[in-house]
């Protein structure tokens, strides 16, 4: 999904998920524990990116990238 979007969203949307991983513990803006599950949620315009930490690695493991009707089914 990440390589089918406009250059500088593409570009915007890497550097935001590149900041949330140098720290993932860090307060972030436009970042979410969802509810009930054990991912969090990064805002990126009207996208939102869905990520779970792998503490025993340091990991940020992104599952979902899409617009914000999609990415929550």
């Amino acid at each position: 999904m990440l390589a089918k979007l406009p250059r500088n969203l593409r570009a915007l949307m890497e550097a935001k998920i590149d900041a949330v991983a140098a720290d993932p513990y860090a307060q972030h803006n436009n970042v979410t524990r969802m509810q009930g599950r054990p991912e969090f949620r990064l805002r990126v315009h009207d996208w939102r990116v869905i990520y779970r930490v792998l503490d025993d690695r340091v990991v940020l493991l992104v599952i979902k990238i899409g617009g914000r009707g999609q990415v929550y089914e």
